[in-house]
């Protein structure tokens, strides 16, 4: 039997990736892919270029977004996958976030400017091709500046708290969040759990609080965490109750985590998320 390979986590020019919509799924396709979600943060602009390509290709494509959420004074994402991007309630929640990531992006550049670094705002304006500007195209930005050697030097020196660019972000509640995801027909998923450096006991809660707003699955596998985190979330998700998701977070070539495709499977305990699709 062929190996179904599952990627439910990507990012494109839309939002702060480095390929159009078109470009990934092709790519991913080539990687081996056969089930995509192609989940932009905040913006779902990118799904009719990508869902007319994996037609072609005959690649399933999951409509998704990465909804950004404040909770517990932190910034968390949830995924929406299998998600109605016409759902006025969506696009109307996501629309306020885009106008806030514009104010938080002024923000920024004056915490820069005060800080030495001219025309920030205008520099990673640059490196957005869609109508969101993020935190990662500043620090594409300040590489090309030389103001470090890569993107996650940038974000270390320039932009987590208490450095010179951080904003604390006042996003939308994580009840809100998965409101929207349901309402447009899709399932919540809590992105990258082990990225959040939360306490067990802290992730149980964001667990438990996202269970009880209709949330219904977590990424067990991402490529942004190290193997020894996948036992723990896998134990969570168990615990829990909730479905498992895998992705790789995938941002385009030369950027940090992995390639499409390229993570581990979703361990086999693990009942997966996209059992509701099938």
């Amino acid at each position: 039997m062929t190996t179904v390979i599952y990627d439910l986590h990507t990012h494109s020019t839309v939002s702060d990736g480095t390929l159009k919509p078109a470009e990934l799924v092709r790519r991913a396709a080539d990687q081996g892919v056969n089930v995509l979600a192609l989940t932009d943060h905040d913006c779902t602009a990118g799904l009719t270029e990508a869902s007319a390509v994996a037609e072609s290709l005959a690649l399933n494509l999951i409509p998704g977004v990465e909804i950004s959420v404040t909770w517990g004074g932190r910034t968390v994402h949830i995924l929406g996958l299998g998600i109605n991007q016409e759902e006025p309630g969506l696009q109307a929640g996501l629309q306020k976030l885009r106008a806030y990531r514009d104010e938080r992006a002024r923000e920024i550049a004056h915490g820069l400017q005060k800080a030495g670094i001219e025309g920030a705002l205008e520099g990673a304006s640059c490196y957005a091709q869609g109508s969101i500007l993020s935190r990662t195209h500043f620090a594409r930005f300040l590489v090309a500046k030389g103001y470090a050697k890569n993107t996650q030097a940038v974000f270390k020196r320039y932009l987590v708290q208490g450095k010179p660019g951080h904003v604390s972000g006042c996003w939308t509640t994580l009840e809100q969040a998965v409101t929207w995801i349901r309402q447009a027909g899709g399932c919540a998923v809590v992105a990258h759990p082990a990225r959040y450096h939360l306490t067990r006991s802290k992730l149980v809660r964001l667990l438990r609080e996202f269970k009880a707003c209709g949330g219904v699955a977590m990424e067990v596998v991402s490529g942004s965490q190290p193997p020894e985190a996948t036992a723990l979330l896998l134990g969570l998700a168990r615990e829990m109750e909730l479905l498992g998701s895998c992705g790789s977070d995938y941002h385009g070539p030369g950027q940090a985590w992995v390639e499409l495709g390229r993570i581990p499977p979703l361990p086999g305990s693990c009942k997966p998320v996209w059992s509701l699709w099938q």
